[in-house]
């Protein structure tokens, strides 16, 4: 500081001769030199004391102006006061220089200098030339020219020109307020010389680029510009017009600028104004000489140019715009082929050249593309090409940039000129294909690459012009057969390149261009994108094959690119033909397609993950496009679904996440197309249906898929679903195979009743079912053949059917599963139960048919499961009475035993059991009482012989009678009814057997009161029709309905009528009887009053002789009948009347009860026990009672005994006569029984008390038993004889009737009594004691009348139907009790 003080003061008072300026000047560059900072302002100080003496106008003056400058841009200029130090001393330069010069020169010279003031413009050489050449503008400052000390002597221009080098950028803001200042001044006094100020305008190009840099340099700039716009307006060539441009413009530019901030100006914007500022300042300049200067130097400053690339891309576009402006063909060739010429190794440089080209070409398209032609010939023309020209190692590389600059220049033409280009757009694509064919260098992989990049940018730009898609390019077809043979090129082992990747990307490219890929092209195209990506090796592998980490990841990442390359292709067809989405995913050269199935179902995880990725993205581009106004088909969607939903059981999770995503999108399309649908047709529009299904519901969960599409199938595609699914049912893969079978399972359950080809389907179902399937598969698979079969069962049930008997174990179980769901159960009883119940007739000359035989084996199978009992109640009597029908129709088919139709598999280590056509249809009534819950049936079944009756023809109706009463003791009375309503149809069927069926179940189903109650049903007509009928069987099944019927109140009075009717029925066959036993039985069981012992009156006489019929079951039915008989009569006082008839009955019983048969012998103690009830026989009624089997005997001759010992001579004797007349009966037992009682009846009489005439005759009945054939009878009555010959001496035979009559009268119990003699009947109670003394005198004062009657007619009396001489000459005027009970021998 005081150094500078001192010198400030040393020149202030020292003469300033040349000498002592030219010493201060050098002192003073040597400090600047050594720039001191501790001096700096003093320094500063000093300088700017200096300029007021003129110093910095002399030659050393140019040095302190460059340090100046240097500190106003440096860092230095931060310190405090230094950058306004060097503003001031730079505005001084002016004031100084002006009046320098007017000190040195005379103003006759300075006017003469005048037109060196106004010299010609020059271009930008000055302007952005890091060293110019020479000129008044731009010499350096170091020069020592003349007229470099010209310009010292001007300032302003001087500023200007430091202002314009690149070398003073960082100063510019400073430098230019500075220069504006000075501008301002000079302009204010009028005396400045003639300044250009075209230098600054370009250099504010540059500068107002990036306008709030370093601190406002576009704004500075500007006014700059607009405070020298007056100077430039009286320039020859920069003219008036420029001036008025700019002072209209620059207002408003400076305006935007100042309304905006760097981070909101738009900077695009605000580039595209600079140069329309630029062009409409060149127009008005209009000056194709001066233009041509300024490309060329343009041109060369692009060159040479190495700053931001931003500012070297503006040049560019500088360039172009300034080139636009020329009207000189010449020129503009010349320049383009120029701009060509020029760098273009760095993608910034081809950049720029193709932005150049893009504004031209605006103006000039065809001198444009002419030139790329032009220059495009490098790369085929082997004569003139300069790449061959090259190191061969570089000629590839220069090839690819050739071919990417020209590229990139169409691409951006296309951009820029829109629709004036597409009409060469085919002429383009020509050259394109030619420069690779025709190419002049070796052709490798890097050589495609460069050819694939440069051609993805003009493929790129192509896709998105829409204009394009009017026009027709042939080309475009070759392009891509050509991309689809670089394609199949690759290896498929590795990703080395991304060729395949530029190639898909080239083909997307071609979008919607005309004219579209037909159908045999885009699957061509598909199939060798697809085989190309989805075949590469895995992700892992793609790793481990790498040499590092790095190309390791770089192999993951190209990898990823191709997918998303072949993505954009299939968006790209999509996009063609929205409509022909389908083809995308069937790319099969076979017929029909098939959906990338060859990777879909690859055993290999990549393959399949990327084939799904690739559909699922697919799918989900088509869903999201929104545009459903034209259908898009999917003609095979059942094949679709059946492989995405089979793909959602992957045993790799990330496929099974593809999938379920694929599946939604696929669902969104149909929905969507749906809903368009719907609207169109003016319907109520379905909401929220949607958001029922996401992919989160699908994943893993194929049945929901089916489900959510069952809607969507045709017949066809439900159908091709079906089959195609049946091919993954023998997947080695568990998952897999058990996603098939679920996916039919759940189609069948839906739509089943919707498909076609049934009989195909059923014969692979069953196919696949006789392999190995895992169990899981397997079970779904029955469970999808229950669907089908419930929806087809007229289809699916005959084809079982008729496979031949006996079934292997997959029909079996599929019959089986039959019965696990309730409405397939249902459905195919139904039509079982239908091919039951149609009439199967059997010719002579034919065999069984054996349809009905498979229907019962299916029955079997299907019935033993547990699961089918609602089923089986809901339709248990209509099929119980088609399998009872069925079981009628095979037993008279007389089916060898031996013919196995059906095997049921035992348990754990036990065979299986096989069964005849009878056994299974047996087996299949049993199993459907027990599947209908009726077990208690079966019991009651089992325990009446039941299905032994059931398997044979004669005595089938009894076995349904039998089952039908285990039915009413066990069923509810609903299902009575609902058989009932089923039976009465069928009555009078013309089939035999559905008419005994139906007659059997009404007939005994009357067992049960509330069917007997029935309002509305003529029970008692039918009945009396079928007991008319010829048929015994329709008789018998008459009486049991009128048996059962008189079980129930209220049937006695219609029933009483029938007695006659059914009394004449008692000498049928054997079942007739019995059923007439049985009804007369319950007639008179369930009887009410009087009416009952009237009844059993009337019968008696057709009753009696059955309780010693010689049919057994006539024997049992009989005697059984007559006990409950006498226990109801007995309830109601028997009358004397009643009781004569009564005791006819109690020799047959006494006969019967010596019956060999058990069931005779106890129907005949039930039947005694209450006989002795009924006459009061109190002391034999528990004798009856409790006689067993084994001692029966014994109790009879108790009987006898008793009945001797009662001195009921006269009852003996009549019961005695009655046993006579069955003596003579057809049946040895009888026979024998007769003589037993006779025996053991006699043996118990002192036969010396019984009149001669008695004995004879009991000795003439059993000497004519000695003829008898039976040798027992013989000894019988010899024994019984000589037990008469020792109780009878013949001395007594002739006593006298004086001695007689003495006896008579004195000794009254030796007195003779008549064995044969009929006696009142008389009550024991008590033993009569009251009436024994006058029957005893009674009977003394009729034997001599009786004894005279024996010498005139010796003949005892007979019962029944004897003169009536005869019985009023013998006995009271009351009948004999007896007198029915049998003819009495003579």
């Amino acid at each position: 500081m005081i150094v500078a003080g001192v010198l400030t003061c040393g020149v202030a008072h020292v003469p300033q001769t040349e000498k002592f300026k030219s010493e201060v000047m050098h002192s003073i560059i040597i400090l600047a030199q050594e720039d001191l900072k501790p001096v700096r302002k003093a320094l500063l100080n000093f300088i700017e004391m200096l300029s007021k003496r003129g110093y910095l106008t002399l030659t050393q003056g140019n040095v302190i102006i460059d340090y100046v400058i240097n500190l106003c841009q440096s860092n230095s200029a931060n310190e405090e006061d230094i950058r306004p130090m060097c503003c001031k001393i730079l505005q001084m330069v002016q004031t100084s220089g002006v009046r320098g010069l007017r000190s040195l020169l005379p103003s006759s010279q300075i006017t003469a200098l005048t037109p060196r003031l106004h010299p010609p413009i020059q271009p930008l050489d000055c302007l952005l030339d890091p060293s110019p050449p020479p000129s008044v503008w731009g010499a350096p400052l170091t020069s020592g020219s003349v007229e470099q000390r010209w310009v010292t002597v001007v300032p302003l221009p001087k500023l200007i020109t430091l202002l314009c080098q690149p070398s003073n950028s960082l100063a510019f803001v400073p430098l230019s307020k500075t220069a504006m200042r000075m501008a301002l001044r000079a302009r204010s006094l009028g005396q400045v010389p003639y300044l250009s100020s075209f230098h600054l305008s370009r250099k504010y190009q540059l500068f107002s680029l990036k306008p709030y840099r370093e601190k406002d340099f576009g704004v500075n700039s500007l006014r700059l510009l607009n405070a020298l716009h007056p100077i430039t307006s009286l320039h020859p060539v920069i003219n008036l017009n420029v001036g008025q441009l700019w002072t209209k413009e620059i207002p408003k530019m400076l305006q935007i600028l100042g309304d905006h901030t760097e981070k909101t100006l738009n900077q695009k914007e605000w580039e595209d104004r600079l140069l329309q500022f630029s062009s409409q300042s060149l127009v008005a300049i209009s000056d194709d000489n001066w233009l041509e200067q300024l490309l060329r130097v343009i041109l060369e400053r692009i060159n040479y140019f190495s700053d931001e690339a931003e500012e070297k891309a503006f040049l560019y576009k500088f360039f172009g715009f300034t080139l636009r402006t020329t009207r000189n063909m010449e020129l503009l060739k010349t320049m383009l082929s120029c701009l060509l010429q020029t760098a273009h190794e760095e993608l910034q440089e081809r950049e720029g050249i193709a932005a150049a080209f893009s504004i031209v070409s605006r103006k000039y398209l065809t001198t444009a593309l002419d030139q790329l032609q032009v220059y495009s010939a490098v790369l085929t023309n082997k004569d003139s090409s300069s790449i061959l020209k090259l190191m061969k190692e570089h000629q590839q590389k220069e090839w690819g940039l050739v071919c990417h600059t020209v590229y990139l220049c169409y691409s951006r033409i296309i951009l820029e000129s829109k629709a004036a280009i597409f009409v060469h757009l085919d002429a383009i694509l020509a050259l394109v294909l030619q420069h690779y064919r025709n190419c002049i260098v070796e052709k490798d992989k890097n050589l495609k690459l460069d050819y694939l990049n440069a051609l993805t940018q003009l493929t790129d730009i192509l896709s998105s012009q829409p204009a394009a898609f009017h026009f027709e390019l042939p080309h475009k077809l070759e392009i891509v057969a050509f991309m689809v043979e670089l394609i199949r090129e690759e290896p498929l082992t590795s990703i080395s390149s991304p060729i395949r990747q530029k190639a898909m990307s080239i083909v997307a490219g071609f979008r919607q261009l005309r004219p579209l890929l037909e159908v045999e092209e885009r699957t061509e195209l598909l199939l060798t994108c697809y085989k190309s990506v989805f075949c590469l090796p895995p992700t892992d592998v793609l790793r481990k094959e790498a040499s590092s980490p790095k190309e390791a990841h770089a192999n993951v990442d190209l990898l990823r690119e191709t997918m998303q390359s072949l993505q954009r292709l299939t968006e790209t067809l999509i996009v063609e033909m929205p409509t022909r989405t389908q083809h995308c995913l069937e790319v099969s050269r076979r017929e029909p397609p098939k959906l990338l199935d060859t990777w879909l179902n690859s055993q290999k995880d990549n393959e399949r993950e990327r084939a799904m990725w690739c559909t699922a993205r697919i799918l989900g581009f088509v869903a999201k496009m929104n545009n459903f106004e034209t259908e898009i088909e999917f003609s095979r969607l059942g094949r679709l679904v059946r492989l995405l939903a089979m793909r959602c059981q992957d045993p790799v999770d990330n496929i099974c996440f593809l999938s379920s995503q694929a599946v939604y999108n696929l669902y969104c399309i149909l929905l969507l197309q749906k809903q368009m649908g719907r609207r169109k047709q003016g319907l109520w529009e379905e909401e929220g249906k949607s958001e029922v299904y996401s992919a989160n519901v699908f994943y893993n969960n194929t049945s929901e898929i089916a489900k959510a599409f069952a809607e969507y199938f045709t017949q066809m595609q439900l159908t091709t679903l079906v089959l195609t699914a049946m091919e993954g049912l023998t997947d080695s893969r568990a998952k897999v195979s058990l996603a098939a079978a679920q996916l039919m399972s759940a189609v069948m359950k839906e739509r089943g009743r919707d498909m076609t080809k049934i009989e195909e389907v059923v014969e692979g179902i069953l196919e696949r079912l006789n392999l190995q399937l895992e169990p899981s598969t397997k079970e779904e698979t029955l469970r999808a053949m229950c669907f089908l079969a419930g929806n087809n069962t007229h289809l699916v049930v005959p084809l079982l059917l008729n496979k031949p008997l006996p079934w292997d174990r997959t029909s079996l179980s599929l019959w089986k599963a039959f019965g696990t769901q309730r409405e397939t159960t249902i459905n195919v009883l139904q039509e079982l139960i239908g091919i039951l119940e149609k009439l199967h007739s059997r010719d002579e000359t034919r065999e069984m048919p054996f349809q009905p035989v498979a229907v019962a084996c299916a029955l079997c199978e299907m019935l033993s499961g547990s699961l089918c009992q609602e089923a089986v109640e809901e339709l248990y009597p209509r099929l119980l009475l088609a399998v009872l029908y069925h079981l009628y129709w095979v037993i008279e088919q007389n089916a060898p035993q031996k013919m196995v139709v059906y095997s049921k598999e035992g348990g754990p280590g036990s065979k299986s059991k096989p069964f005849d056509p009878t056994s299974c249809a047996l087996e299949v009534v049993k199993l459907v009482l027990l599947a209908a819950a009726y077990d208690g049936v079966v019991v009651y079944a089992n325990q009446h012989r039941c299905w032994d009756l059931l398997s044979c023809p004669k005595l089938y109706y009894l076995g349904i009678m039998n089952l039908t009463s285990g039915i009413v003791k066990n069923c509810k009375p609903a299902i009575l009814h609902r058989i009932l309503n089923l039976v009465r149809n069928l009555l009078y069927s013309l089939d035999h057997r559905q008419k005994i069926l139906a007659r059997t179940f009404y007939a005994q189903l009357l067992w049960h009161r509330s069917v007997a109650q029935t309002l509305g049903q003529d029970f008692l007509g039918n009945l009396i029709k079928w007991i008319r009928e010829p048929s015994l069987v329709m008789k018998e099944i008459g009486l049991r309905g009128i048996s059962n019927l008189a079980l129930h109140p209220g049937q006695s009075e219609s029933l009483k009528s029938l007695v006659p009717f059914l009394r004449d029925l008692l000498k049928n066959e054997v079942r007739v009887t019995v059923q007439a036993v049985k009804s007369l039985r319950n007639i008179i069981c369930h009887g009410q009053g009087e009416d009952t012992k009237v009844i059993f009156c009337s019968i008696s006489k057709q009753l009696r002789p059955l309780i010693n019929d010689e049919r057994e079951q006539v024997r049992i039915s009989a005697t059984s009948a007559l006990g409950h008989m006498l226990h109801q009569v007995d309830r109601f006082k028997p009358r004397s009347s009643t009781q004569r008839e009564i005791y006819t009955f109690l020799v047959p019983l006494l006969l019967s009860f010596q019956d060999n048969n058990t069931e005779v012998v106890k129907a005949c103690r039930g039947a005694l026990t209450e006989w002795t009830k009924v006459i009061g026989w109190s002391s034999l009624t528990q004798t009856f009672r409790h006689t067993t089997l084994s001692d029966h005997i014994q109790v009879l001759e108790e009987t006898c005994n008793y009945l001797v010992s009662t001195s009921r001579k006269q009852l003996v004797g009549e019961l005695l006569s009655q046993s006579f007349g069955f003596l003579k009966s057809p049946q040895p037992s009888l026979r024998i029984a007769a003589v037993n009682f006779i025996e053991l009846t006699v043996k118990r009489i002192n036969m010396s008390h019984i009149y001669e005439d008695d004995v004879q005759l009991l000795r003439n009945v059993l000497e004519s038993l000695k003829s008898d054939p039976v040798e027992q009878i013989q000894l019988s009555a010899d024994g019984v004889l000589k037990k008469i010959y020792e109780d009878v001496n013949p001395r007594y035979v002739y006593a006298s009737g004086l001695r007689q009559l003495r006896s008579t009268f004195f000794k009254v119990p030796e007195r003779k009594k008549r064995l044969f003699k009929p006696v009142r009947q008389e009550r024991e109670d008590g033993d009569a004691q009251k009436n024994h003394a006058w029957s005893w005198f009674r009977g003394l004062l009729n034997s001599p009348r009786a004894w005279h009657s024996r010498k005139v007619k010796d003949t005892p009396l007979v019962v029944g139907d004897v003169p009536k001489k005869t019985a009023e000459s013998r006995a009271p005027k009351s009948k004999s009790p007896l007198g029915e009970a049998g003819s009495t021998p003579r």
